[in-house]
C-alpha cells in the first residue's frame, strides 16, 4: 500500500518518530449485473491507496491519477468522505492519517489490461445489509441474540441496537457505518480487539479499518441517491428504466415499486428516449434511455433539487 509520509512540525529536538504517516484511500463503486461492486487490491482484503505527491495541484487530482493509472478506466464523481486520524489505525501501529473519497465508476478496463486490483461484492462485507430478497436471516439468529446478550440490562445499549437493527420492522438502510460499529463494539466482528478468531457473523473482514471505511462509504452513497442524480454515473450511455431500477435497488439494499420509480423517473425528466431498443431484456424489446444532463443546469437555476428516492 503507498503511503506518503508528511513532515509534521516539531520541535528542533524530535526524533523521526515524530512525522505522521498520510494516504489517500479510495471507495471506488460500480455496480455490474444488478450487484454494488467495490475495488480492492489484488489478493488482500483492502481498499486501494496511493500517495499525495508534490506534483498533484490537489488531493482529488492525485487521487484521479493514480486510480486512473489502476484501473484504465477514468472516474466519474468523486467526493471526500471523511479523515481517519484516530492514534493505533495502522495494523503496524503508529499515527496515520487516511483522507477517504467515494468514487463513482464502471467496471470496466482497457483490452488486455494488468491491473493490481479486483472487483468484490460490497454484501460479501456486509451481508446483513443486504434486504433485497428480505431481511437476512443472520439478522435473527445471530446478530440480535449477540447483540442482545452485550447489552445486558444497559437502556442505552439496548436503544441503539432497536435503531440500528430495527427488530420492530423500521429498517433504515442509511445506518450503515452505525450497524458495523455496533458490532465492532460488541466483538461481533473480526476487526474488534479481542475478536475470536473463528468469525462469528458471515462477512469478509478487512485491513485495518478499512471495513469501516468502506461502510462510510455505503451510507453516504444511500443517502445521496435520494437527493442528487449519482446514480447515473454508474450507468452505462444507454440503459433501460428497468436496469436503472435495479441499480438503484442494488445501492439501497431493498426492492423499489415499480410503478412508483418510474413515476418518479418521469416527473424529474432525468432521462429521455434514445430512440432505440434493445431485446438483451430477454423479452420484448425495451426501450433504451439516458441520462439528460442538462436537468443539472435547469435545477441550478430553479434552485430546486427533486430526489431520486430508492423508497
Amino acid at each position: 500500500m503507498a503511503v506518503a509520509q508528511v513532515q509534521v512540525p516539531t520541535p528542533s529536538n524530535a526524533g523521526a518518530s515524530d512525522a505522521i504517516a498520510a494516504d489517500l484511500i479510495a471507495v471506488l463503486v460500480a455496480v455490474t449485473d444488478a450487484q454494488p461492486r467495490i475495488l480492492t487490491l489484488k489478493g488482500a482484503p483492502a481498499l486501494p491507496s496511493g500517495p499525495f505527491k508534490t506534483v498533484h495541484r490537489s488531493l482529488q487530482a492525485g487521487l484521479r491519477d493514480w486510480v486512473e493509472a489502476q484501473t484504465h478506466h477514468p472516474l466519474g464523481y468523486v467526493e471526500q468522505l471523511y479523515t481517519f486520524a484516530d492514534r493505533d489505525r495502522s495494523p503496524q501501529g503508529g499515527h496515520t492519517i487516511s483522507v477517504s473519497y467515494l468514487g463513482l465508476t464502471r467496471e470496466a478496463a482497457a483490452p488486455g489490461a494488468e491491473t493490481d486490483t479486483d472487483w468484490r461484492n460490497w454484501y460479501a462485507f456486509f451481508p446483513w445489509e443486504d434486504h433485497r430478497a428480505g431481511p437476512p436471516a443472520v439478522i435473527a439468529e445471530t446478530i440480535l441474540p449477540r447483540l442482545k446478550t452485550w447489552a445486558g440490562r444497559g437502556r442505552e445499549r439496548q436503544q441503539r441496537v432497536d435503531v440500528s437493527f430495527a427488530p420492530a420492522g423500521r429498517w433504515n438502510e442509511e445506518l450503515v457505518l452505525q450497524r458495523y460499529e455496533l458490532l465492532y463494539e460488541a466483538g461481533l466482528v473480526p476487526e474488534a480487539p479481542g475478536s475470536p478468531r473463528k468469525p462469528v457473523l458471515p462477512g469478509l473482514a478487512m485491513t485495518g479499518d478499512h471495513r469501516r471505511i468502506l461502510a462510510t462509504g455505503i451510507a453516504r452513497l444511500r443517502a445521496k441517491i435520494k437527493y442528487r442524480p449519482v446514480v447515473f454515473e454508474l450507468m452505462p450511455p444507454a440503459f433501460t428504466l428497468l436496469q436503472l431500477q435495479r441499480s438503484v435497488e442494488a445501492i439501497a439494499g431493498h426492492l423499489i415499486h415499480k410503478p412508483n420509480f418510474r413515476r418518479l423517473i418521469e416527473q424529474q425528466e432525468l432521462v429521455e428516449e434514445t430512440g432505440a431498443t434493445t431485446t438483451d431484456t430477454g423479452g420484448r424489446p425495451a426501450k433504451l434511455f439516458r441520462f439528460r444532463r442538462s436537468v443539472l443546469v435547469e435545477r441550478h437555476v430553479a434552485g430546486t433539487k427533486p430526489p431520486l428516492s430508492p423508497g
